[in-house]
This record gives structure tokens, sequence and C-alpha cells, in this order.
């Protein structure tokens, strides 16, 4: 999760957010090295004073600053490209989780198990204990196996919401009436927040999301004790 004066992006928890800041990364690089290289013209015109009264064109010059920012174009597009392809394939899900927005809490259903269902609501201030973050923490965790491709199906009961996880690279709208989907994989185990992205009502900053990555074999325990 993100912490104070913490000016970068969280630490990536899927191998797509990996990626994504990479590309971050790739693109900053690129726009340091084309600030650099105007202000250093600017700056020289600036203090250049020599004028030329013979100088009418400079073909050279006008070749070179319309291919420079084509090829530039191109180093941003196929990394962009391959990342947007990779963001849309679902891969042969290993599990399937649906979540229903709602004013203003999440309802998980497990599909592929009977009777794995719940609704999980933030933990109210008066009710957290140390260990847990404000406005963060909700009183059923998304319990999901790490290492393992999983298929997010999000959807919404009332009005807009949006489901994301910033550490997994996801973001995706809850829309009433329409099935949107998403895939992820966590490759590590740990606890990740997030929240509701689309302002849904008075309550929207109160319905955050936590997931729980686990091993598998730990997750199949958990599954079988919620589905007794």
């Amino acid at each position: 999760m993100t912490t104070w004066l913490n000016m970068s992006l969280q630490d990536g928890a899927s191998p797509i957010m990996e990626q994504l800041v990479f590309f971050h990364d790739h693109v900053l690089m690129i726009m340091l090295m084309i600030t650099t290289t105007v202000s250093y013209m600017m700056i020289t015109l600036i203090r250049n004073k020599q004028t030329s009264r013979f100088m009418l064109e400079g073909q050279m010059i006008e070749t070179t600053w319309t291919i420079a920012p084509a090829i530039i174009l191109v180093f941003i597009a196929m990394p962009s490209l391959r990342l947007l392809y990779l963001m849309d394939e679902v891969h042969n899900p290993a599990l399937t989780l649906k979540a229903v927005g709602h004013q203003w809490y999440w309802s998980y259903e497990y599909s592929d198990f009977t009777k794995l269902e719940f609704d999980s609501y933030m933990i109210p201030q008066e009710e957290q204990q140390e260990s847990t973050f404000r406005l963060l923490d909700t009183d059923n965790r998304i319990v999901l196996p790490m290492n393992s491709p999983i298929r997010m199906i999000v959807t919404a009961a009332d009005v807009l919401h949006s489901w994301t996880i910033p550490s997994l690279g996801v973001k995706t709208d809850a829309t009433p009436g329409r099935l949107n989907q998403v895939s992820f994989s966590i490759n590590r185990p740990g606890i990740l927040y997030g929240q509701c992205s689309e302002i849904c009502g008075a309550n929207h900053s109160f319905m955050p999301i936590t997931i729980e990555s686990v091993p598998a074999k730990h997750f199949i325990n958990w599954a079988s004790k919620m589905s007794e």
C-alpha cells in the first residue's frame, strides 16, 4: 500500500503492474530527454544575438524535427500496445470471482464454489484495532490464491462504482446491468488494499477493498470452511 510522502507508484504485486511501472519509467525518461533538448535549444536561441539576412530555409533541420517525433512515438506506442493486449487477455483462469457494488459496500461471489459469497463492509472507526488501517480495512477480506490466474467479473446493483486495486494495476468500472471482466495474477503473499474509484454518493469514500493473498493450500482450506 502507499505511504506518506510517497512520490512513486506502489510496488507491483502482479506481473501486469510491474510492466506498467517499467512502462511509466520508460516514458518518463523519454519526456526527460525531450524536455532537456527543448530547454537547451530555447536558452540557446534566447542568448544568441547572431542574425542572418540570407537564411531562408533549413531543409535538414525541418526533416529532422519531423522524423524524430515520429520515431519517439513509435518507441512509446509499441510497449503501450503490448501492455494493452496483455491486460485484456484472459488466460484459462483458475478461479472466477464476481464483485457487485452497492451503496456503499461490496458483495463477492466465488463462482467455482457453492454457497461461497459474502458482503464486505468497511470496519467502523470505533471498532478498529491497532493492526487495522483507517478507511481501508474490511470486516470480510477477499482471499485469493497467489500465482494463479484470476478472472474478475465486476458489476453494480444501483449506481456506477469502480473496483480498483492499485498494486495489481486493476481498475474496472462496475456498471448496473453490465458485466465487465478483468484478469490478474498475484505474485506474492500479503494484504492488498483498494477503494471505489468512481464517485457513487455520499459514502463513496467508505467502501474499501481488501485482498488477502495466500498460498493455494491455505486458500483451499479457507474455501472449505466458508462453504460449510
